[in-house]
C-alpha cells in the first residue's frame, strides 16, 4: 500500500479522485497555491498537476481543509449526533471536540457512550472530552454522579481526547481532592478549562494544574491574561453567548497560533440560518483578520491543539476532509469531501441520518406526583429575594422586590414576579425548588422545560399554580421536552424523547417546532419579546453562573456560593 501511495504521490499512476483547478489554501505558508488536489484511500496525496481516476474541476474555487468546532455540546441543538451532522457538515465543519456533560447528567456513562456510538454512522469525527463536572455542583440534584474513577472505564476509548470543561474553578484553586483525582487522571491529556472569572495567582493556580483551554472569555483582558499563561483562547460565537466580536481585538500576527473557533451552544434555528463554524470565520474576517489566518484558526490550530496529528490541513499524508468555498469574501460552502468522499453539496448533506436509539435512553422523566401545595412559597415578610432575568445574558439579577402575601404565602399581583419551580425529574425523590423571578413578563400560563442546565431537572415558570402544574404532567407525559399551558389546555408540546433533552427528528422539524412555539410564547402568553423563553428558562437553574439561580434544592447565590431565603426580613 505504501508503495502505491509513493507512485500516484509522483504521478506515476492516477490517483482516486483529484480536485482540479482549485486555489488550495496553505495553512502552514499563509499561501493560496494554484494546482490540483490528489486524493487516495482517503488521505491527501500530492499538490501540482494530477490525473485522477475521478477528477472533479473546481474551476478556481478555494480549496480548504475541513473546519474544527473546538468545543461544542451537541445536545444544544435539540438533535441526535446524526441529525446534528446533517445540518453541520454541509457547513464545511468534519470534525467537532464534543463535550457530553448534557446528557451525561442525565444517563451518566450511558450518555456518553449514546453520543460516540451513533456518532460512528456519521461522515462528521466527533472526539470527546469527557465531562469533568456532573453535576455541576454539589447544589443540585443530577441523573448521575460521574468521579474520577467512573471516567477511567472511557479514558482510553477511541475518540477520547481528554478532560471536558473543568467548571469547578474554585475546586481547583482550593485543590479540592476529587477534583485534582479527574485532573491527574488526564495530566497527559488535553483538559479544557472553564474559568472566566479567575485572575491573579488564581490563575496561575488554575493553569498549573494543567488546563489548557478557555472559551468563556467575555472581555480583552482576560484573553491576554490567559494568552501570557500560554492557554488557548476559544473565540465562541454560539446562541446565548455570542463574545467573538468582543474579544478579537487581540489577535495578531504574533499570538494567532493561540486562537480557535468554537460554538458551545448553538441551536436549531441558528445553525440552520447561520451555520456553525463557517459563521465564526465569516465574523472574523469582518473584524479585520485575514481570510487565511481565520482559516488557520478553524483548522490547523484546533487541530494541533487537541493533538489530531492528521486534521487540520491540506498537504500529503493528511486526512483528505476537504471544502470548496466560492470565493473568501462570500464564503458560500459548495462542496465538502470527508476521508475525500463527497458528503455533502450546495448547503445539503448527502448522507442519511443513522437512527440509533437505545431503549435505556428515552422514558427518563421519573418524578414523584407534585401537588398544588407543593409550589407554594411561604413568607417571612412582604420582601422577597427575586431572579432578575437580563436581556441577552445567561447572568441574572439578584433584585429585593415587594410582593403580595396572603396567609403567610406568596400571593401573583400585576408586578411581572412570577414562580419558578425546579422538580428534580431523574430519581422520583420529590424534591421541589421553587423561587420567584421578574422580567420574564408571561401572563396567562405557564411554560415548562426538561432541558435546565447541567443537572436537566424540570424547570417550569408561570403566573398561578394550576397551569405550572398542568405543564409538569404534560412533560411527564410526552417523556420530556418543552411545553406552553394556558387556562389548562396544552397550546403546543415538543417532545425530547433521548434523555428529556434530545431527538431523532429531523431538526428542521424540530426548529419549525420550535420557532412556533416561541412565537406562541410571544403572542399569546406575552412573554418578554426581547427573550427566547426555552433558552432563558434552561439557564435559569445552573447554579455556575451569577447571580442567583434555582435548583431543586433552593435558591442559590452564585457569589456566595450558598442557599438564601426566598424571604428579606
Amino acid at each position: 500500500m505504501l508503495k502505491n501511495v509513493i507512485m500516484k504521490a509522483r504521478g506515476s499512476e492516477k490517483a482516486e479522485l483529484v480536485l482540479k483547478n482549485g486555489n488550495i489554501i496553505n495553512v502552514f505558508t499563509n499561501e493560496i497555491i494554484k494546482g490540483d488536489l490528489a486524493i487516495d484511500g482517503g488521505i491527501i496525496i500530492g499538490i501540482g498537476d494530477y490525473s485522477g481516476e475521478k477528477e472533479i474541476d473546481v474551476e478556481g474555487k478555494y480549496i480548504s481543509p475541513g473546519f474544527i468546532d473546538s468545543h461544542v455540546h451537541i445536545e444544544s441543538s435539540m438533535s441526535s449526533p446524526s441529525q446534528f451532522a446533517r445540518v453541520i457538515v454541509p457547513r464545511g465543519v468534519t470534525s467537532i471536540i464534543a463535550d457530553p456533560h448534557e446528557i451525561a447528567n442525565v444517563k451518566g456513562i450511558d450518555g456518553i457512550k449514546y453520543i460516540i456510538e451513533e456518532s460512528k454512522n456519521t461522515p462528521l469525527d466527533v472526539h470527546v472530552m469527557l465531562p469533568s463536572c456532573v453535576p455541576s455542583t454539589d447544589f443540585e440534584n443530577a441523573g448521575a454522579v460521574l468521579e474520577a474513577d467512573d471516567l477511567k472505564e472511557l479514558m482510553d476509548h477511541e475518540g477520547v481526547l481528554g478532560l471536558g470543561e473543568m467548571m469547578n474553578y474554585p475546586g481547583v484553586i482550593s485543590a479540592d481532592d476529587k477534583v485534582i483525582d479527574k485532573l491527574a487522571l488526564f495530566k497527559d491529556r488535553v483538559i479544557d478549562g472553564h474559568g472566566p472569572a479567575i485572575s491573579g495567582k488564581d490563575l496561575n493556580a488554575y493553569v498549573a494544574s494543567g488546563i489548557k483551554t478557555e472559551h468563556e472569555c467575555s472581555t480583552v483582558e482576560e484573553v491576554i491574561d490567559r494568552l501570557r499563561l500560554g492557554m488557548y483562547i476559544l473565540l465562541r460565537e454560539g446562541s446565548a453567548a455570542k463574545d467573538l466580536r468582543n474579544i478579537i481585538k487581540p489577535v495578531n500576527k504574533d499570538n494567532l497560533r493561540r486562537f480557535m473557533f468554537c460554538t458551545d451552544d448553538k441551536h436549531p434555528e441558528d445553525l440552520i440560518k447561520d451555520g456553525s463554524i463557517d459563521f465564526n470565520i465569516k465574523l472574523a474576517i469582518k473584524e479585520g483578520i485575514e481570510p487565511i489566518d481565520a482559516i488557520k484558526m478553524a483548522t490547523l490550530n484546533a487541530a494541533e491543539c487537541y493533538n489530531l496529528k492528521k486534521k487540520g490541513a491540506l498537504a500529503p499524508g493528511y486526512e483528505a476532509d476537504v471544502v470548496v468555498i466560492d470565493n473568501l469574501d462570500d464564503f458560500n460552502i459548495e462542496k465538502v469531501f470527508k476521508n475525500g468522499i463527497l458528503v455533502a453539496e450546495n448547503n445539503k448533506a448527502l448522507f442519511e441520518p443513522s437512527i440509533n436509539l437505545p431503549k435505556h435512553m428515552t422514558d427518563t422523566v421519573k418524578i414523584k406526583e407534585v401537588e398544588l401545595k407543593d409550589l407554594r412559597i411561604p413568607m417571612k415578610s412582604n420582601r422577597a429575594n427575586v431572579i432578575g432575568v437580563l436581556k441577552g445574558s445567561l447572568v441574572t439579577e439578584k433584585l429585593v422586590e415587594e410582593v403580595e402575601v396572603e396567609e403567610g404565602y406568596f400571593k401573583y399581583s400585576d408586578n411581572d414576579v412570577l414562580k419558578l419551580a425546579v422538580i428534580e425529574r431523574h430519581f422520583a425523590t420529590g424534591n421541589v425548588g421553587v423561587g420567584l423571578i421578574k422580567n420574564f413578563n408571561l401572563k396567562g400560563g405557564a411554560i415548562g422545560s426538561t432541558i435546565g442546565h447541567d443537572s436537566h431537572n424540570m424547570i417550569v415558570i408561570g403566573d398561578n399554580d394550576r397551569d405550572m402544574l398542568a405543564a409538569i404532567k404534560e412533560l411527564e407525559k410526552i417523556g420530556g421536552g418543552l411545553t406552553m399551558v394556558s387556562n389548562g389546555r396544552v397550546l403546543e408540546s415538543l417532545a425530547l424523547e433521548i434523555g428529556g433533552i434530545m431527538t431523532s427528528r429531523p431538526i428542521e422539524e424540530t426548529n419549525e417546532i420550535l420557532k412556533r412555539m416561541i412565537d406562541k410564547s410571544h403572542k399569546e402568553l406575552n412573554v418578554n419579546k426581547d427573550i427566547d423563553p426555552f433558552m432563558t428558562l434552561a439557564f435559569m437553574a445552573l447554579p455556575v453562573i451569577p447571580k442567583i439561580k434555582l435548583t431543586d434544592m433552593g435558591l442559590f447565590d452564585v457569589e456566595n456560593f450558598d442557599f438564601i431565603e426566598i424571604s428579606v426580613e
